[in-house]
């Protein structure tokens, strides 16, 4: 069973808020919870209050135990663009949009998260082998002998004391 929460016409823009639904997306919601509120981004505030209204949602709508609840899914879509003016020098004027975001969090109980952990770990899979062959290739190296170290040559100043005496 799964309990989702929205905002709407949030004025955080959707890029900076999907760098911190990225960071809860799959964790425990406890766990998640505490992150939100460490967390130094602005978005985190928001995205934190969706998180509250969605685990409240689970328990008081669908009975759903609260300590079991995981973020199955979390998401920003763009919201509508204030655009507005601001004036320049010699009578120009620059545009300045101030955007606004859609979020959902959807809670689930473990059950339908499994899934999502899989996914998330197929990803990271992927990652790491197109890491892999996107790396500049090594150079062979050859095994050589070490060089050998020439003979160190007596320094002359030890006979000279002998010769005083």
């Amino acid at each position: 069973m799964e309990a989702r929460a929205q905002a709407r016409y949030v004025r955080v823009t959707p890029m900076k808020a999907r760098r911190v639904i990225d960071l809860i997306r799959g964790m425990n919601a406890a766990d998640a919870q505490s992150v939100l509120k460490f967390a130094p981004q602005a978005a985190s505030e928001p995205i934190g209050k969706v998180l509250d209204s969605a685990i409240a949602n689970a328990a008081n709508n669908h009975a759903m135990d609260v300590r079991g609840l995981v973020v199955s899914a979390a998401f920003v879509d763009e919201g509508p663009t204030m655009k507005r003016i601001r004036p320049r020098a010699q009578g120009r004027a620059y545009k300045i949009r101030k955007r606004s975001s859609h979020i959902t969090v959807v809670v689930s109980d473990g059950i339908a998260a499994a899934p999502v952990a899989k996914v998330n770990a197929a990803k990271a899979a992927a990652k790491a082998v197109s890491a892999e062959e996107s790396a500049p290739a090594k150079k062979a190296t050859a095994t050589k002998a070490p060089a050998k170290k020439a003979a160190a040559k007596k320094t002359a100043a030890p006979a000279a004391t002998e010769e005083k005496e």
